[in-house]
């Protein structure tokens, strides 16, 4: 199939060290291509990349902020310098912090912004200017159902990913006529370290998210590959400012009554 081959190709996943950004990464190497990952840790780095290397994929990494505007621009720099052009960046750094909106502090409100929208768009600034010289390329943004819904406690978050969501939109409005296609992808409900606590059989959550979803699972990471590799590869050449939801159905649905069977 190589409408999805990505050999030769350069991809560079941000905060690709762990659970869903690994779980793409995974993916884009499966089809071919050559890794770059980023982080904040050296240890998440080293771990991150002894797996990609262990599992025979050419990887490389590097460590900054994506907030840090001159850092990061220091280090697409050199990255190019070092591996080649970058021809798919995946903005997958994020954070997330859990407050009341009427409680939460104005600088973790910030921060969270910042980490998730302001990094994406430097990123994608930094290495779109590179791909409208080299004639082309894909940006993926990873967004969220929080870009289309709201939920206790994660006001920054949604204001940050529903600002990603319209900056895809926007970015692909501006750059499409340089052959660059930018799209997000909207994880549902995974199946990771994070919500392991939470996934376990008689939690309220986890009966939640069952019954609210019309796969009846949790998504598992490679769920995600697929949609990864698709929209790096030649066979999403006229999709442009869209976000697949990868959710297992969850926004299609008001969902079911709980008695419902």
């Amino acid at each position: 199939m190589t409408l999805f081959d990505l050999t030769g190709k350069i991809a560079l996943v941000t905060g690709g060290t762990h659970g869903l950004g690994m779980a793409m990464a995974e993916g884009l190497a499966d089809a071919g291509a050559q890794l770059i990952i980023t982080s904040t840790t050296p240890s998440k780095l080293e771990a991150a990349l002894e797996h990609y290397r262990g599992k025979g994929y050419q990887a490389s990494g590097y460590l900054f902020d994506v907030t840090d505007e001159t850092l990061a621009a220091q280090m697409v720099e050199q990255m190019v310098q070092e591996q080649g052009e970058i021809d798919i960046l995946v903005n997958n750094a994020g954070i997330i912090k859990r407050e009341p909106a009427l409680t939460m502090k104005i600088d973790e409100f910030r921060r969270v912004v910042d980490v998730d929208l302001v990094g994406a768009f430097i990123m994608a600034q930094l290495v779109g200017n590179r791909m409208v010289k080299n004639g082309g390329g894909k940006i993926i943004n990873i967004c969220s159902m929080m870009s289309e819904l709201g939920r206790n406690t994660v006001s920054a978050y949604a204001a940050a990913k529903g600002g990603l969501k319209m900056l895809t939109r926007n970015l692909a409005t501006e750059w499409a006529k340089y052959n660059i296609q930018v799209n997000g992808i909207g994880p549902g409900y995974f199946a990771t370290s994070q919500t392991a606590p939470i996934r376990v059989d008689g939690h309220p959550f986890n009966e939640f998210i069952i019954n609210r979803t019309p796969s009846a699972r949790w998504g598992n990471p490679e769920d995600l590959a697929g949609t990864a590799v698709f929209l790096a590869s030649r066979a999403s050449d006229f999709v442009n400012g869209q976000i697949v939801y990868v959710d297992g159905g969850i926004l299609a649905t008001i969902g079911k009554p709980s008695n419902e069977d």
